[in-house]
């Protein structure tokens, strides 16, 4: 396994040598019954020479682009097709080299990373060079399908569907576009119908297709009675994923016809950067159908760093874990891969919006003809492979390389700004916006992240200050202040980027380690970390209001730092996210109306601490059974000011309720409550946070007798008519290593199976904090964990994704809360 122990070290001899790919096929078919053959590749990684019959067909130079070659004259009855690579990391060196003009920042990644250098060079996974999170295994190969195509006349090579509203007209209409070659020399008429059984529209158009490339666009307009009942694509959580069935048949005087089914989605996207009344700036937000949408969820790394380890059930599980933790959007981070077709279909069923950025991160780019070229391409082809997709409501040009440029995080003499500054213009805006403006204008382009927006725009692009809480989007992180305390976090428009690390749980390490690789300091921990400081920053936070283990076990030590580790990262990221969701309908010293939350980050690429919330093969952290209660649609949030508690009902709801509010104080001490306080008739208004309680922390001090801050803690919920209730939050009134009356509990758990999900009944003896359930390597998910516990008796229920028993789980069950580290 390369991601066991030290492996990702031990085989870098693998991508420093050159490796090549062959084989023997016959033709399946009469060549000479056709006119033209193609040999096409969806996908090579990266940098190769293809032969057939010893015969160079041509290079590939760009992991992102599909390749089609015309072997017409040179394909036999038996071939020998052949790729030839070139080591990545060399190629990407000489690339450098060659660039003798002025250097192109950053040269390599910080020695922490154990990476590659020069990954800005050449158009592949920058990743794959090693991240803050990820190995370093620049891969080369055949990393998508190849395939022969032989046609007569004309051949179908793009085909999409985009849908629009036009506002004067009330009524949808279809854009279809379709790329063909046509081989013929002369050009070819011909009738494309289109159908659409559920709306009742079917319209016949007569074309003519030219030689060469070429692309017909047809609009088929809804018509009005059909409009208004047309069923929009809506988020999760906001509504249906409706979709129609289209099929579009081509019958060319060529008598040779095409037929292609697809689907229809109706939904419109605006991002919305207009003046706030009491605010300096613009909003920054995003409004699916007329609708706006508070962006609820997380950023999406490559799921692995063998691409085609990556299957349809790995997405479905990973996808499926964003939205059962209650989010609607995903940002397909710059420094990974365009996702595979089965990504963007599965998101288009979940309503999971795709924010996607073009491959470009955290580094500048050359702009020499060869490299431009090579990304026009690629940009060309992902827009037209991707643009039908209603999941995906943004495209972004990059990530935070307008920060870069701002910031000088590469120190670049004041006097040479220019060259990059016009670099920068080139590649982001001359060469990627243009081409997204041309192939799709259904949906808005952003040309960096964090970015400000329409005011970047206005000053050149490129702006003073691309953090500026009062337009576009900010990425923030600080590991050295206190994350609960609320005022550190930026008052946002929108917060694209913010987390927290955690290490994965033993069961997922210990897959890829041994006995001696146990403990936080171990040289395995060190190394597997990639990130500068990172366990340390980790062991400051927890610092901050946790004990650190005791335990003379160095094994129990290590699974306590890491169950430690995880309690931190959850309840950090919540604070923060919190903050994020109750900052929406305020504004606060010209800050405020924050309108969307995604955490760094959602997954893993492998085994090891990093700032994700689910795990190497799909395993919930404590962050993400959080999270499934901070994005809630329906919430209550705490947070002290200056000895004053508020609590917040945040609504993502599309009506207003009437709701109570339930406050119950707890001490330490004692299962049964100190005091109950419940607030009845409480409004909780459609789409927004608004206060609905206020009380000085003294005058619940004193309500609730016997309390201190050390000795109590506050739990609230909202609850309302039929079946509406949020989750039960906490409000923690002194760090927990200061908490006076906890106890010792005994934690028990009973397993029973019910239909095809497991019930845990668990039992305590005293007010647990954070209890966390691990069954160890068994799939699946717990409908709640990490929870505080303050009944006797809690039902939890397991959901496996492969087949168990009672007993396995009763074997694999470990318990754990606060006082038993």
């Amino acid at each position: 396994d390369p991601f066991y122990r030290f492996n990702d070290v031990m085989y870098r001899w693998i991508s420093l040598d050159n490796w090549t790919y062959s084989r023997t096929f016959k033709t399946p078919f009469d060549i000479r019954k056709w006119q033209k053959v193609n040999l096409v590749f969806e996908g090579v990684d990266t940098v190769a020479q293809i032969l057939i019959n010893n015969i160079s067909l041509g290079r590939t130079d760009n992991m992102f682009n599909r390749y089609s070659f015309d072997i017409t004259s040179v394909i036999k009855e038996v071939n020998f097709v052949e790729v030839r690579f070139l080591s990545a990391v060399s190629y990407a060196a000489e690339q450098s080299r060659c660039h003798k003009a002025y250097s192109i920042p950053p040269a390599c990644p910080p020695p922490v990373q154990k990476g590659e250098c020069h990954a800005n060079f050449i158009r592949k996974e920058q990743c794959s060079f090693s991240w803050d999170w990820g190995p370093s295994f620049p891969t080369q190969g055949i990393w998508k399908d190849v395939r022969i195509e032989a046609y007569n006349y004309y051949h179908l090579i793009y085909f999409s569907l985009t849908s629009f509203f036009v506002k004067s007209a009330q009524q949808w209409s279809l854009e279809i576009e379709s790329i063909f070659d046509v081989v013929s020399s002369k050009p070819i008429a011909g009738l494309v119908t289109v159908n659409i059984p559920k709306l009742k529209t079917q319209q016949t158009f007569s074309v003519k297709l030219q030689p060469g490339e070429g692309s017909i666009v047809l609009l088929v307009n809804i018509n009005k009675v059909r409009s208004s009942t047309v069923e929009t694509w809506w988020p999760n959580g906001h509504g249906k994923q409706s979709g129609y069935n289209v099929t579009t048949t081509f019958i060319m005087e060529a008598g040779y016809q095409i037929e292609r089914f697809s689907k229809a989605y109706f939904r419109t996207v605006e991002l919305v950067q207009e003046p706030i009344p009491g605010s300096p700036g613009l909003s920054f937000y995003f409004r699916i159908n007329g609708r706006p949408i508070f962006i609820k969820g997380s950023n999406w790394i490559p799921a692995d760093s063998f691409q085609d380890r990556v299957t349809y059930d790995t997405l479905w599980l990973l996808l499926k874990s964003a939205a059962d933790a209650n989010m609607n959007a995903l940002r397909v981070w710059g420094g990974g891969v365009y996702e595979q077709d089965e990504f963007y279909d599965i998101c288009d069923e979940l309503g999971i919006m795709i924010w996607q950025d073009f491959m470009f991160a955290c580094a500048l780019y050359p702009t020499d003809q060869n490299y431009l070229d090579s990304v026009r391409a690629e940009v060309s082809h992902q827009v037209r492979r991707l643009k039908s997709h209603p999941s995906i409501i943004v495209w972004s040009g990059n990530n935070e390389n307008e920060a870069a440029i701002a910031s000088n995080w590469f120190s670049i003499p004041y006097a040479d700004r220019e060259v990059y500054i016009k670099d920068y213009v080139t590649l982001y805006v001359k060469i990627i916006r243009e081409i997204v403006l041309t192939e799709d204008k259904s949906r808005p382009f952003i040309a960096s992240s964090p970015t400000n927006g329409l005011e970047s725009i206005k000053e050149g692009w490129l702006s003073q200050n691309p953090y500026d809480t009062h337009y576009g989007d900010t990425h923030f992180y600080d590991y050295s202040n206190d994350c609960w305390n609320w005022t550190v976090y930026p008052k946002t428009r929108f917060a694209s980027e913010y987390g927290f690390q955690s290490w994965p749980s033993f069961s997922t390490i210990e897959k890829v380690s041994s006995t001696e690789d146990w403990s936080y300091s171990s040289n395995f921990s060190l190394h597997r970390q990639h990130h500068e400081n990172g366990n340390d920053q980790m062991l400051q936070q927890i610092g901050h209001h946790f004990k650190l283990p005791q335990s003379t076990d160095p094994i129990k030590n290590f699974k306590d730092m890491i169950y430690l580790t995880q309690v931190m990262q959850a309840q950090c990221i919540k604070t923060e996210t919190e903050f994020y969701r109750f900052s929406q309908s305020e504004i606060i010293k010209g800050e405020g109306h924050t309108m969307g939350a995604l955490y760094w980050q959602l997954n893993d690429i492998w085994q090891a601490p990093s700032w994700a919330s689910l795990e190497y093969g799909g395993k919930w952290k404590l962050l993400h059974y959080f999270a499934q209660n901070f994005f809630a649609p329906l919430l209550p949030v705490a947070y002290e000011d200056k000895g004053v508690l508020y609590i917040y009902g945040v609504s993502d709801l599309h009506a207003d309720h009437k709701l109570t509010l339930r406050v119950v104080v707890h001490a330490w001490s004692s299962l049964e409550p100190v005091c109950t306080l419940a607030k009845d008739g409480v409004i909780v208004k459609a789409q927004s946070a608004v206060p609905i309680y206020t009380e000085s922390i003294n005058d619940l001090l004193e309500r609730c007798r016997n309390c201190t801050r050390k000795s109590c803690v506050i739990t609230f919920s909202l609850v309302g008519e039929g079946g509406l209730q949020s989750p039960t939050n906490h409000h923690f009134l002194s760090s927990l290593k200061d908490a006076v009356g906890l106890q010792k509990t005994q934690l028990s758990a009973s397993v029973s199976q019910q239909d095809d999900v497991y019930v845990f009944v668990l039992q305590t003896t005293a007010i647990a904090p954070f209890v966390s359930l691990d069954v160890g390597s068994i799939k699946g998910r717990f409908s709640d964990n990490g929870f505080l516990m303050t009944k006797k008796n809690k039902v939890v229920v397991f959901y496996p994704w492969e087949p168990t028993s009672v007993e396995e789980l009763e074997k694999s069950l470990t318990l754990t809360s606060l006082v038993d580290v």
